[in-house]
Order: C-alpha cells, then sequence, then structure tokens
C-alpha cells in the first residue's frame, strides 16, 4: 500500500464516526497521492501523519443564561489545524449541526485554502453547536461573551485570528470582539469581518460571493467562455449567495433562480437583488418573493439543480449537491460549476462533473476570496491604515486570478489538465509542505 493511502486508512481507523472530516481527508489524500508517492522525503519526515492531525483542539463548554433566566450549555470548538506559514486563521460557526467533525473538515480544507491565496495564514476553525435564529440580541451576546470568556486565551493577532460564518456575522463579531478587548486589556486585530468604525475592511463582506465569480469567470475565460450572458443558479441567500448573484449580475450573467432548504425563487427575468435580501434580513419565507414579484415563481421543495442553466453555483453547505443533482445539472446544460460554500458537492457528484467535462472550481479555490480579504483586513490593522472599496476589490480580483492559474498549472504538471480539484490540492499543499520540512518535526 502506498505511503498516502496508508495514512488515510490509519486517518478512518482513527476519526471512526467523523464522517465529514474523513470525506475531506479522503478527496484531498486520494488526489495527492501520485504527488506525494514520488517525494520519499515526506514519508521519512511523517508529513502526511503530521498535516492530518490538528495541532490543537480546544473543546469548553458554553454556560449562558436566556432571557427567561434559565441556564443554557452549549459545547464550543476551536481547532488550530496548522501553523506552517502563519497564525491559524478561520471562521467560527454558529450552527446546531456544530461538532467537530465538521469542524475539523473545515480546519483541514481551510489548510490548503488559505495557502492558495498566498497570504501568511495557517489554518483553523471553530463554532459552536449555538443557534442564533430566534435569539434576541441580549441572548446572542451572552452566548458570545461566554464563549469568548474561554476562547480568548487560546488567540490573538499573531496566534489565531477568527472569523465569522455561519451564523457568525457583524453582530456576533462586535460582541465577541468587546468581550475580547475587555478580557485582554488590547485592542488588536484579534477578528477579521469586524465593523469599519473598529477596523473592519470595506468589501470584505462581499469578498467570498465576489471572489467566486471572479474565479469562474478567470476559469471560463481560460476555456473561450465568459460568465456575461449566460443562465446562472445559485443555492443559498445568504452572504456569500446573495453576493454571488450581485456579482454575476454586475459581469452580465442572468441569474434566474435561488435555492434554499424550503424550495427555490425562479424568476425568468432576473433575481430582484432588493427583493430577496429583504426578505432575508428580515427572516422571511422564500415564498413572500411573489409578493413582489408577480411573475416570478416559488417553487416549494424544489432543489434549484433541477433547472436548466450554465452555471451553478452552490453556496448554500457542504454536501446539498449530490450525484443525482450532479447528473440533472449535466443534462439540463450545465457546463460549469464553482463552489461558494465549503464542500457543497459530494465526492460523487465532483466524478460526475469531471466525467462529462463540465469545469469545476472546488471551494477551498472558489471560495478563498474571503479568508484572502481577512487576510487583507489583518494588514490593515497591523499597518492602522484603511483602503478604499475599489483597492481592496481590486487586490481580490488579482488574488482570484492569481489562485487559478496556480491550480491550473498544478493540475497539468500532474498529468491531470483541467481537474481543479487535484490541481488546488497540489499547490496548496506544496506550500505548506515546504514549510513544515523547513521547521523540522514540530
Amino acid at each position: 500500500m502506498s505511503y498516502t493511502l496508508s495514512v488515510l486508512e490509519q486517518l478512518k481507523k482513527n476519526n471512526a464516526g467523523q464522517p465529514e472530516f474523513i470525506q475531506a481527508a479522503t478527496e484531498i489524500l486520494a488526489s495527492l497521492k501520485d504527488y506525494v508517492d514520488t517525494h520519499p522525503q515526506y514519508e521519512a519526515a511523517g508529513l502526511l501523519e503530521r498535516l492530518v492531525e490538528p495541532e490543537r483542539q480546544i473543546v469548553f463548554r458554553v454556560p449562558w443564561v436566556d432571557d427567561r433566566g434559565n441556564v443554557q450549555v452549549n459545547r464550543g470548538y476551536r481547532v488550530q489545524f496548522n501553523s506552517a506559514i502563519g497564525p491559524y486563521k478561520g471562521g467560527l460557526r454558529f450552527h446546531p449541526s456544530v461538532n467537530l467533525s465538521i469542524i475539523k473538515f473545515l480546519g483541514l480544507e481551510q489548510i490548503l485554502k488559505n495557502s492558495l491565496t498566498g497570504q501568511a495564514i495557517g489554518g483553523g476553525k471553530g463554532g459552536a453547536d449555538f443557534d442564533p435564529m430566534g435569539k434576541s440580541d441580549m441572548e446572542v451576546m451572552r452566548f458570545c461573551q461566554s464563549f469568548i470568556s474561554e476562547l480568548f486565551r487560546h488567540v490573538n493577532h499573531m496566534t489565531d485570528v477568527p472569523a465569522g460564518d455561519i451564523g457568525v456575522g457583524a453582530r456576533e463579531i462586535g460582541y465577541m470582539f468587546g468581550q475580547y478587548k475587555r478580557l485582554a486589556n488590547s485592542f488588536e486585530g484579534v477578528f477579521t469581518g469586524k465593523g469599519i468604525p473598529y477596523g473592519g475592511s470595506l468589501a470584505r463582506n462581499e469578498a467570498t460571493g465576489y471572489g467566486l465569480v471572479y474565479l469562474v469567470d478567470e476559469m471560463m475565460r481560460q476555456h473561450g467562455n465568459e460568465i456575461k450572458g449566460k443562465t446562472v443558479v445559485v443555492s443559498g441567500a445568504g452572504n456569500v449567495g446573495s453576493h454571488a448573484v450581485e456579482k454575476a449580475q454586475q459581469l452580465g450573467a442572468n441569474v434566474i433562480a435561488v435555492g434554499e432548504y424550503t424550495g427555490t425563487i425562479l424568476d425568468k427575468q432576473g433575481i430582484d437583488l432588493a427583493v430577496l435580501r429583504e426578505i432575508t434580513a428580515r427572516r422571511g419565507d422564500f415564498a413572500d418573493y411573489v409578493n413582489a414579484r408577480p411573475h416570478a415563481e416559488f417553487l416549494p421543495k424544489t432543489k434549484v439543480w433541477t433547472l436548466p442553466c450554465e452555471v451553478a453555483l452552490p453556496c448554500a453547505t457542504q454536501n446539498e449537491l449530490n450525484e443525482d443533482d450532479a447528473k440533472m445539472l449535466v443534462a439540463n446544460g450545465c457546463i460549469t460549476v464553482g463552489e461558494g460554500a465549503n464542500m457543497p458537492a459530494t465526492l460523487e457528484a465532483t466524478e460526475v462533473f469531471h466525467k462529462h467535462g463540465v469545469l469545476f472550481a472546488p471551494g477551498k479555490a472558489a471560495n478563498a476570496g474571503g479568508v484572502a480579504t481577512s487576510a487583507l483586513e489583518m494588514s490593515q490593522n497591523s499597518s492602522r491604515t484603511a483602503w478604499s472599496f475599489d483597492e481592496v476589490d481590486a487586490k481580490l480580483k488579482g488574488i482570484m486570478s492569481n489562485i487559478y492559474n496556480n491550480i491550473a498549472a498544478a493540475a497539468d504538471e500532474a498529468g491531470c489538465s483541467g481537474n481543479y480539484v487535484v490541481g488546488a490540492n497540489i499547490a496548496g499543499f506544496k506550500k505548506v509542505a515546504d514549510a513544515m520540512m523547513a521547521q523540522g518535526i514540530v
């Protein structure tokens, strides 16, 4: 058995009961196999064993009091996965589904994603099984303050810099930053995604969605095409999905549908982003869209992947697009898929896209714009400067273009031209591996 596969088999034994982490590790290690197995120095240094084992896993209780005076207890996590190329960097997710497997899968992906940005940031991820939906501002504040009362011991601007993710937006970041500042007695760039008045970066909110579309358009252009004039469907109406819709429309695409777990909005005249955002801002029902746009349709319990399109952008959550969905997209004429979420397409779906020649941009490359701009926010904080929106946006576009060129070159070098899953994993891995080899067995 090859070195890579033996590491994977041991990982499965050591992490039984962690399906999401095993899925992510399988995709990464399988695509790295040929490259790693031609570099025996990695095996001699136990590099893969160290890569897939987090440097530190922090699990802690988070007690808080709700508005009725009842004590609630949640579980918090921070997985500091790899700091070979910089301080740990990755978001915090607040959602009932959060567990150690999901945090480790996200953290492992984050190592390579952060490497691809070209910025000096390592990989980490965290969160809690807390659901902010339906909670008052005071309840969210009390939870965030309790969460940081433990986490503050493990983070700072030179060690670990968290950000937002699902369930963690500007409100939550503000509460956590305030509590960190009080406990640490230090005003520093320990979080990214902050509000503009206290050190946030312009274009950070837009960055993941915008970056996704920039990379997809660059990928299409390198294949003699472009997103302009194409029919696009998107899953997810949150921060990533809404900004992907916005940038795709700015570049001339016709975004006809947005889907979520309750169903899909179909608007053949083009999604009205103002209406969509008004609904999501008040946490309304997707079905309300047709009240403002009577010509549109709401398709209850219908996946957006069932609709004919040329470009599909999954921006909701992991494993939302399965093998049957991929086959449906192919049958309906889809030619390009870009992952705005983390691992939204299953391994089987990815295989369908590759088999049928669909251009496929994996999440660790396609959605890296968010963390890339977080690194730009860190730079601004360190230098006590603030760049304009256009400056940050231009840097973001350049970073996404470079990411595509790097993953394409890595895929070509590996003899897998057009397979950007392999290209992204190899390109991200090489930088981290070189740093780990240089730093010894640590």
